[in-house]
This record gives C-alpha cells, structure tokens and sequence, in this order.
C-alpha cells in the first residue's frame, strides 16, 4: 500500500477549493529550520513545508559544507548531506505528516547524495531536472546531469518499495524565465515532467513562473495544463505557479502586488499550488515572518480570486509549446536522449543563456504591451507558427530596461498591495 504523499496532499486541498501556498525557506543550523517549518505549518492557509539547501551541496561540495558546520558558519540553507540523520530527523519530528508535507529544493545537476539523504530521513518529495538544474546554474555538460538525474530518478522511485510515494517538481517553467518567452519555459517543463514518468515516477508537478504579462502568462499556465493531460494521462499530475523569479520590486507596495499577481494567475488558472515571494526579496534573504506573511497574503487573495476557463482553440502560447514539444520528442524515444539532441540541433535555445551546451542564437523582447516575444526564433522549429519575418535588434541598453521592467511597473505604483489593501490593476498588461 502507497502512503499518502505531497502529490495527494495537494489533490485533497484543491478537491477543497483551496491553493497551497508554500515558501522558500531554508537554514543551516537545525533549530531555525524547525522553528521556520513550525511557523510555516502554523500560517493561515493551506501550506507545505519547504527545506531549502544551501549553495555548497547544491554543488556537491560536501566538504566546505562539512567545515561550515563545524565552525558554526551560517550557510544560505540547509546541508541536508552533512547533517547527520538524527539531527534532520529532530528537526522534522512532530512537524511533518499527511497534514503537513515537507519538500527538498536544491539546485543541484548532481543531486544523488541529495536524494540518498532526503530518503533516509523519510522525505518523499524533492524538485529539479535535467536541464532546468544545469543550464543555469553550473557548466557542468548536459549530458552529465541528464545522467546524474536519470540515475537519481531510479533511485527515488525505490521509495515505493517502503510504501511511500516520491514525488518530482519540475523547475524547468522558470529556468532564465525572465526573458525567455512563456512557450519555452512550458515546453521544458513538460518535457522534464515526461522524464520524470519514464523513469518511474507517477506523482509529478510541473512549473511555471509568472513572466511579465498577466494574460500571456494565463495563456501559458494553461498550456502546460493541457500538455500535461496529453502527456501524462495516468500521472498524478499538478501545476505549481512560482511568483517572479527575476529583478524583484524594492517597495512593500510593489512586492505585495506582484505576489498578488502571481495568486491570482495561480487560482484563475486552477492551478494547486504557489510558491511565493517576500517583501525582503530584493536585498536579504527573508526572515521566518517575512515569510508567514506573504504565505497568509498570497492564501486570502487566491481565496478572493475567482477561476477563468481557457479561451477556446489554441493560444499562440499553446501553438509554440506543443511545436518545440513535438519537435524533440521525434528525436529519440528516449526524453533525456530526445533533450540532449534538441539542445545540439538548436530546437531548445534559451536566450542568453552562457552555458556551452546552449547554443545562444535565440534572442526575445518585451512588446509594447509588455509580453516576451521571440526578437530571432534560431534554429527553434517555429517556422509557420512565430510570425513570419518577424525581427526585432535588442540593444544592451533595451536588455537592462527588459530586466528591471517588472520592478519599475511594480515600484511605480500603477500595480501595489498589500495585507490589509486591494490588489490594483487587474487588467492585462
């Protein structure tokens, strides 16, 4: 008998009507962990718990970690392989449970001391992938992760063996998301959501991260949502919306209406969960309370939002998507092989992107109306479905304002919020 997971945690609570909002949280020494996973379980909202690793096991330097730990040096998360197994398990203890799932989110294209030691302290839910944990933020060479994770993968399924039931995120729905137009980001991660299921996994979420324009992003989070009903048909399967990964609003006003925003992209859609952001984003890593705060902001405003349906026929998003996922699923019947070759023949390109294995020919703009748009599609198998002879020159000067748009709306005032406020502007654009 399976036990009850992440997966079917977040089922129950949409089945509810309800959106679980989740942070990102992590810290090194274990009883702030604990405290923050206390303070988390204990917020208004439906909620799961989030351990967060810090940047030395992210990239497999266990021994700096190690070292850390032994000097009392604070750490930007927690070293998952370098505490020892009783330790995590004190921290977890009377927290964690079918009420209150606990998630591990890394970073790492080597992850498999990560997943070895979140197994043995009977954690069953993690996040990642192949590309999206390798592209941006290492050099090691894509085939190389696509293995690490491949391995990874069949590892984690073992835990159906103990009863329970492993559970995958894909982060490929915000890898360099900020510039990069919606199509892609969906496309990769339902991609990563295929490689998951051929390795075994049957418990899945697929990401996307709030973009630039409110209608273009509901058209995108609808489009994975009918990529993966294509594609995952006897997965257990959800959509977890991130609030803006790029340059964050410097403001209270600007922070809260943008993760206004992105709660209300995440219940219109239908989608079963959100993973916020805070005031604090733009200068420190956030407090504890910082946190709970926008966890209980993000949980009343979904709650306020009522749910729109897909517009009839396909979304221009739609289109580009299922194109690029067409395309290098005729590579290879294998997903990993299929990707790997996608990234050598140029029918997956992120633009500005550095890593060697990308080959960069991409470019995207934000229109007058604020959407990401492809500026030069490369070697993107979007020919009949990019609008022909479409171009667009992107200045350095125009890629700095891209970067800092989202801030500069948000900042200005024309869309604010806040506990306690009405979140303003909630027009396209």
């Amino acid at each position: 008998m399976i036990g009850t997971g992440f997966g079917e945690f977040v089922r129950r609570v949409h089945r509810a009507g309800e959106l679980v909002v989740q942070p990102r949280m992590g810290m090194s020494e274990p009883d702030r962990m604990r405290a923050g996973l206390q303070a988390t379980k204990a917020a208004a909202g439906r909620t799961v718990g989030t351990i967060t690793l810090d940047s030395y096991t992210r990239v497999g330097d266990l021994e700096s970690a190690g070292l850390a730990l032994l000097e009392g040096v604070s750490l930007n998360g927690y070293p998952i392989v370098s505490h020892d197994v009783a330790t995590t398990e004190r921290v977890l203890e009377g927290i964690r449970g079918d009420d209150f799932p606990v998630q591990v989110r890394h970073g790492s294209a080597a992850p498999m001391d990560i997943f070895r030691a979140l197994m043995t302290v009977g954690l069953d839910a993690s996040e990642g992938g192949p590309v999206s944990y390798c592209l941006p933020y290492g050099r090691i060479p894509l085939h190389e992760s696509v293995d690490n994770w491949s391995r990874s993968c069949d590892l984690f399924v073992r835990l159906r063996e103990l009863g329970r039931e492993p559970h995958l995120e894909t982060f490929g729905g915000c890898m360099l998301g900020q510039l990069c137009p919606p199509s892609q980001l969906v496309a990769i991660s339902a991609l990563e959501a295929l490689f998951f299921y051929q390795h075994g996994l049957r418990s899945i979420s697929a990401s996307y991260a709030q973009q630039t324009h409110q209608q273009q992003d509901v058209e995108a989070v609808f489009a994975l949502r009918r990529l993966c009903a294509e594609l995952l048909p006897e997965a257990d399967w959800h959509v977890v919306v991130y609030a803006y990964m790029g340059v964050y609003p410097t403001t209270p006003e600007g922070a809260y209406g943008l993760l206004g925003r992105a709660a209300e992209l995440a219940a219109s859609t239908g989608s079963e969960r959100l993973i916020v952001k805070t005031v604090a984003e733009s200068v420190r890593i956030p407090t504890t309370e910082e946190n709970v705060s926008a966890l209980e902001y993000a949980a009343a405003t979904a709650a306020a939002t009522g749910r729109t349906g897909a517009a009839e026929g396909d979304s221009q998003t739609y289109a580009e998507a299922a194109a690029l996922v067409a395309a290098v699923l005729n590579l290879a019947p294998d997903v990993g092989r299929a990707m790997l070759l996608a990234f050598q023949r140029g029918y997956l390109d992120i633009p500005y992107c550095l890593h060697p294995d990308n080959q960069g020919r991409t470019r995207s703009y934000l229109d007058a109306q604020g959407r990401l748009r492809w500026a030069d599609i490369g070697r993107l198998p979007l020919a009949g479905v990019v609008e022909a002879g479409e171009s667009h020159t992107v200045t350095s000067g125009e890629l700095l304002e891209s970067l800092s748009y989202v801030r500069r709306k948000f900042d200005s005032g024309a869309v604010s919020g806040g506990p306690g406020t009405k979140v303003l502007d909630h027009g396209a654009g």
